[in-house]
């Protein structure tokens, strides 16, 4: 009788469910996983830091311990099955370290099928238009579950053609793109703040959206929300209308509705008045940060210039506080799928293993797409030992370290030396400082790499274009900027502030 290892198990049910990568750190028994997925055709890439590899249990709907080898091959199916339906496409399933190498006979073994597309009630449907014909400030929030639903197509022509305005969230980006004319994401706050009705896509209303709550929302706004999973219905705000389904065909329902009725959202509005006299206001406020060139740097000039020399197909991976933040709003996305950020918990440390992850596959499919990771400082630290990875691996990740000497806010190298003749630094030098001018360039130099160290506005130019160029190996651009830099004034700071 034809017997297979639990190694081999769970190696081909992951091919079985079309996984092309495995990432992973080894030791005793996961050497010989590893090494049986290269066995059944899944690249292996080994990691240097856990947490680059636990990110996928962070980002994964499903997690669970199969009770025996005949049981792998379901729990695998279902953990894949629900990471690319509902999340994003990793999973995390815990083997028993001792099933590793038991063996079971293969005809004990079987997969489940696909699931079918899920409709919303049609009766469900109808409500919703009716809510939204009723809307005086209706808006269209779009969020990453449209984007793993592949729901860019028919959401796009369903904004077209209702004529609503949308915001997208962080990882929703790029599912329209972001210079299209109905997103109003310039005037974030506003249109949180005065919206009546708000249609919400695979999208979450927890901290990223403010729980959905006054003061950042109208106290009597009414949700329509759109999500595949049961469970995420009338978290935190209970929903006037709730369409549970995959994103895309419920948009395609909504967009049947709309087209039969001939209804279409006034463009003369005093809504849309609102709004953009809101985004040209934030844009002006935007471009006079940006086009400061004094040395050391700000953020906006930086993510300004970072912005027109980036191609519009690239791969985005961005984590940090400010430098997140900020490059949310000025480094735009032209297409689904994207984007990589913090996400849904705000983990620092991914962004290293999300840009291996996606330069592995980009190289893979020869696409010519271009993976950069734009990080803060402090969020390079976490996982910064990854540089080795893309070295080893030749993958040509273009890391920006964008540099103000701490978490949140440093201080120069004057300051810092200064505190160090006040006495012992673990008393003095505040707990978001981190040790001024920082040579993150030599790091990535250290194993081969691309380091480049940038003061001015010329120098980051050149580095990124000449970063941009190479395809043999990764580069790091240590962008030095003003410790004191920070975030344009914010008309609400309650979730972005400290209490000190």
């Amino acid at each position: 009788m034809d017997e297979v290892t639990g190694a081999q198990l769970i190696a081909e049910s992951l091919k079985a469910q079309k996984v092309d990568y495995m990432f992973g750190i080894v030791g005793v028994p996961i050497i010989e996983v590893a090494m049986a997925a290269q066995a059944a055709g899944i690249r292996y890439v080994g990691m240097r830091n856990e947490q680059a590899v636990e990110a996928c249990r962070l980002y994964s709907k499903f997690s669970a311990r199969p009770s025996s080898l005949e049981a792998i091959p379901s729990v695998i199916e279902k953990a894949v099955r629900t990471s690319i339906y509902g999340r994003p496409g990793a999973c995390y399933v815990d083997i028993a370290g001792d099933m590793v190498n038991a063996k079971v006979e293969r005809s004990k073994v079987s997969c489940c099928p696909p699931p079918p597309v899920s409709l919303a009630d049609q009766g469900s449907v109808t409500e919703a238009i009716s809510v939204l014909k009723a809307a005086k400030t209706p808006l269209v929030i779009i969020g990453k579950g449209a984007a793993y639903g592949r729901a860019e197509t028919v959401l796009r022509e369903l904004i077209e053609m209702s004529g609503l305005p949308f915001l997208p969230t962080p990882m929703g980006k790029g599912v329209l793109p972001d210079d299209h004319a109905n997103c109003v994401a310039a005037a974030r706050s506003r249109a949180l703040l005065q919206a009546d009705v708000i249609l919400l896509f695979g999208a979450r209303l927890n901290w990223m959206l403010h729980f959905g709550l006054s003061p950042r929302f109208n106290p009597n706004v009414k949700i329509i929300q759109v999500d595949l999973c049961a469970e995420e219905m009338g978290n935190n705000v209970r929903p006037a209308v709730a369409l549970l389904g995959d994103i895309s065909a419920v948009a395609t329902q909504l967009l049947l509705c709309v087209r039969r009725d001939g209804w279409k959202y006034p463009s003369n509005a005093e809504w849309w008045s609102t709004l953009k006299s809101k985004i040209a206001a934030n844009a002006k406020i935007s471009k006079a940060l940006a086009l400061q060139s004094t040395v050391p740097l700000n953020y906006y000039t930086v993510f300004h210039h970072i912005s027109q020399l980036l191609p519009h197909d690239c791969i985005i991976v961005s984590e940090g506080a400010n430098t997140m933040d900020i490059g949310r709003t000025m480094l735009n996305n032209y297409l689904p799928r994207h984007r990589l950020d913090a996400g849904t918990f705000g983990t620092m440390g991914v962004g290293l293993g999300f840009a291996i992850a996606a330069a592995a596959v980009e190289a893979s499919q020869n696409t010519g797409r271009r993976v950069v990771c734009v990080e803060g400082d402090s969020a390079f630290g976490f996982s910064g030992m990854e540089v080795e990875t893309m070295c080893r691996y030749s993958l040509p990740v273009v890391v920006i370290v964008v540099n103000n000497n701490g978490i949140y806010s440093g201080v120069d190298s004057e300051t810092w030396k200064a505190m160090k003749q006040m006495g012992e630094l673990t008393s003095v030098a505040p707990p978001v400082s981190l040790l001024p001018d920082a040579r993150y360039d030599e790091v990535m130099k250290a194993f081969g790499g691309r380091g480049l160290l940038v003061r001015t506005v010329e120098e980051l130019r050149s580095a990124l274009q000449l970063s941009l160029s190479d395809w043999e190996r990764p580069s790091l651009i240590n962008v030095l900027i003003d410790p004191s830099s920070d975030r344009k004034q914010q008309e609400f700071p309650w979730l972005t502030r400290s209490n000190l």
